[in-house]
Formats: structure tokens, C-alpha cells, sequence
């Protein structure tokens, strides 16, 4: 059997699960044990590995570039909310709560020079977490299909949703205040756990079905378009501002 020592007390330890069997050599009373004994028979034998992994890219929006005035950036976005009334008319029909330039507006990096330098950091994110990814991009590379404004006051949700036709989507945050909605995501295989039982409230977080991320303002999280994700009523009495983008490719 693998062992190794404890470097704090000199125990021999089990190589196979870190000593968390109890299975010590020098103890003769394991042999009789029939729960030690295949506790440590799992642990020797067993095989298990992550397939298939969903990966969520956070850093803060500064990692790569030079740092966005938030403050720039924050009233720039109102800015562009005020003179928006086609964005404003979009969200109002479509029961959007507060406001988007998701339907209206596909220029916001020649209106405001913040938007420009924003894209720029947002490029060298994606392409960071592209190589994580380890796509295979051929002679084509990621670029910026979208960018919008989201101002979501309290009380407003986003329910579920993807990004079709996208390959890269996220958020940067610009304004979270106490009380603010963390984002949710969702395991994509959840519409084929037919039968399984639900998860342990203290499950790892690899394995929960929904898993909250509450970012901060400066940050910038990166995901994968099919990625059903929301945003859970805003419980803050100010608005919850961010801006959000897909990248496609080719």
C-alpha cells in the first residue's frame, strides 16, 4: 500500500486519499475494520476526474491595460441612457425594467472615447481566456460582435438566457451597491438530470446546479455563450449598472 509521512506529526499517511481513510500501517486494527478497510480500497482503486468542464473567467478589468474610470465609464452609460429613446421605448415594450442599448445601439465605442478604451482591455481578456480554452482559432480570431449598456433598478431582474450566435460573452461591472444581485449561472446539464437527486446544500462548487458570483466594480467575467445564466431581483435601492459584450468568431 502508498504511504507517505504527516510533516507535523511523522504519522504514516495513505498516498491515495491524504490519510482521510485512517488506514495507518502501524495500527494492526485497520485489517479487522471492515469500514476502514474499504474506505481505503476506494481510495487506492478509484479514478475520478472532472469531463467536460465549464469554465468562468473573473479578473479585475485592469489585469491586462491600463485601468477604466469608473466613474468615467458610469456616466457615460447614463449619458447615453438619457439620449437613448429608442433604447428606452425597446425596454419598455419588451418589459426590460430600467434600461438596455442591447436592441438600439451598436456603436458606443465612437460615442464615448471610455467605450474604445474599454474594448481594447475586453480584447485582451477574451484572448487570454480563449487560450485557456484552448480553442483551435485557425487563421480567424475573436472579435467584439456586441456591446451593451445595462441599468437595472431595484426590483429589476434579468431572467435566464443565452447568447446564440456568440462564441465569448460577459460583463464588467461599473456601479454594485449594497444589495446589489450577484449573477447565477446554471449547469447546462440540467435539463437532462432526469431523475437525479438534488445536490447537498455544502456541495462543491464544481458540483452545484447553480452557482452565484458576486462581482466588484472594476471586474470582468468571461464565459462560454451557451452558458444559461441570470440576474436575481436588484435588492439594492440604487441601480445596478454594467456593461455587457459577445465575441464571435471569424
Amino acid at each position: 500500500m502508498p504511504y507517505r509521512r504527516d510533516a507535523h506529526n511523522a504519522q504514516p499517511l495513505c498516498f491515495a486519499c491524504n490519510g482521510l481513510c485512517g488506514f495507518h500501517p502501524a495500527d494492526r486494527r485497520h485489517r479487522v475494520s471492515k469500514t476502514s478497510f474499504l474506505l481505503h480500497s476506494e481510495c487506492a482503486m478509484s479514478n475520478i476526474k472532472s469531463l467536460f468542464v465549464t469554465r468562468l473567467y473573473h479578473a479585475a478589468l485592469s489585469a491586462h491595460t491600463s485601468a477604466i474610470d469608473p466613474d468615467e465609464l458610469e456616466a457615460s452609460c447614463y449619458s447615453i441612457a438619457e439620449d437613448d429613446e429608442a433604447g428606452q421605448q425597446w425596454s419598455h415594450e419588451n418589459g426590460y425594467p430600467g434600461y438596455t442599448s442591447y436592441a438600439s445601439l451598436d456603436d458606443l465605442p465612437y460615442r464615448f472615447p471610455i467605450f474604445a478604451d474599454l474594448v481594447k482591455c475586453l480584447d485582451a481578456h477574451v484572448a487570454a481566456f480563449a487560450a485557456d480554452l484552448q480553442f483551435d482559432l485557425g487563421d480567424k480570431k475573436l472579435a467584439l460582435d456586441s456591446l451593451w449598456i445595462n441599468i437595472l433598478p431595484e426590483g429589476g431582474i434579468h431572467t435566464g438566457h443565452i447568447h446564440p450566435h456568440s462564441v465569448i460573452s460577459g460583463t464588467t461591472y461599473v456601479a454594485m451597491p449594497d444589495g446589489a444581485s450577484a449573477i447565477k449561472f446554471e449547469d447546462p446539464r440540467l435539463a437532462m438530470m432526469m431523475n437525479a437527486p438534488g445536490r447537498l446544500k455544502d456541495a462543491r462548487e464544481e458540483l452545484r446546479t447553480f452557482t452565484y458570483v458576486a462581482p466588484k466594480v472594476g471586474d470582468v467575467l468571461l464565459w462560454e455563450s451557451w452558458l444559461r445564466h441570470e440576474v436575481p431581483m436588484n435588492m439594492s435601492e440604487e441601480d445596478r449598472l454594467s456593461v455587457s459584450f459577445n465575441y464571435g468568431w471569424g
